[in-house]
């Protein structure tokens, strides 16, 4: 069954999700900051808005995917917001919010009749555009019974963890601390590979057949970094801000974390050096300035030599 469904936020993770509903045949109302996030969406028959309010005023689902607290509450609540669209009734987020501002967006929406279902993502850019994402939902179990048909249309998995605002943010944010150390933690056991002389291929395929196989292994070595094409699709700005929050709740519910904070420290200096807005894959980069190698994939290397 199709319908006419609202978009707000078509970057890296919301616009293919946004082109996988057109391709569902949904009617698709869409709007981005950014005009020329939006350009392609509209060359596939979507139509453009001119504000949140805009979109909420032409679709009873509307979705958002957005990178930041600050365009989240300004998308939801703020003065242009799908609180003053009239027409939206259910608003399902795709965003990493924290669950304190999922709280207070919910709270603000159900008071004018919105219900607000969340639905972090999980699985980067290339799990959005091939429909495979994780989706976690927290939120009314009959708006989730509502929307599980738009969930598994763009997801391998949708899983339900309660009721209550916030829930799926936390889970969202554990899943994303444990990503981040598996991720640092790789970028070291790299540098220390090939600075000993063996082969970055070599070491994805044996690591990935024992116990030391993580997402960083499986994916962002072999498909963004080995290839040296640091495209995963995430901002290191995200990465930041998503182990901020999860830092910011385990201090909330008194639980001591030791690794979490020099993760953080490490993307947070990535950033000092080059800023917020670089592919988080780049974060390898430095292990290699600082080891005085370079973890280069024999097909990258055999372009390079032939170029």
């Amino acid at each position: 069954m199709t319908m006419t469904i609202g978009f707000i936020g078509v970057g890296s993770m919301g616009g293919p999700i946004a082109a996988n509903f057109l391709k569902q045949g949904h009617a698709l109302v869409v709007y981005d900051i950014n005009a020329a996030a939006v350009q392609p969406l509209i060359e596939k028959g979507a139509q453009a808005a001119t504000s949140p309010s805009d979109v909420a005023a032409r679709a009873d689902v509307v979705c958002i995917c957005l990178p930041t607290l600050e365009t989240i509450r300004d998308a939801t609540i703020g003065d242009n917001s799908l609180l003053r669209g009239g027409k939206v009734k259910t608003c399902i987020n795709f965003s990493t919010a924290g669950p304190d501002v999922i709280r207070e967006v919910a709270q603000t929406l159900g008071a004018a009749g919105i219900t607000l279902m969340d639905c972090p993502i999980t699985g980067g850019a290339l799990a959005a555009r091939d429909g495979t994402l994780s989706i976690t939902v927290s939120g009314e179990k009959s708006g989730y019974d509502r929307i599980k048909p738009l969930l598994d249309s763009l997801a391998s998995h949708v899983f339900y963890v309660g009721a209550e605002a916030g829930q799926a943010q936390i889970m969202k944010l554990l899943n994303n601390m444990l990503s981040f150390a598996a991720f640092v933690s790789s970028c070291e056991a790299f540098a220390i590979g090939v600075k000993a002389g063996l082969d970055p291929d070599a070491m994805v395929d044996v690591i990935n057949t024992g116990t030391g196989r993580n997402s960083a292994t499986t994916h962002k070595f072999p498909n963004n970094i080995l290839p040296r094409t640091f495209d995963y699709g995430a901002k290191m700005m995200i990465s930041f801000k998503d182990i901020s929050l999860c830092l910011e709740e385990a201090q909330r519910l008194g639980v001591p974390l030791w690794l979490a904070p020099v993760i953080k420290q490490v993307i947070g200096y990535a950033i000092t050096q080059d800023g917020d807005s670089n592919d988080v894959s780049t974060l390898v980069k430095h292990y290699e300035k600082w080891s005085g190698i370079e973890i280069v994939g024999a097909a990258a290397r055999a372009s390079k030599t032939s170029a």
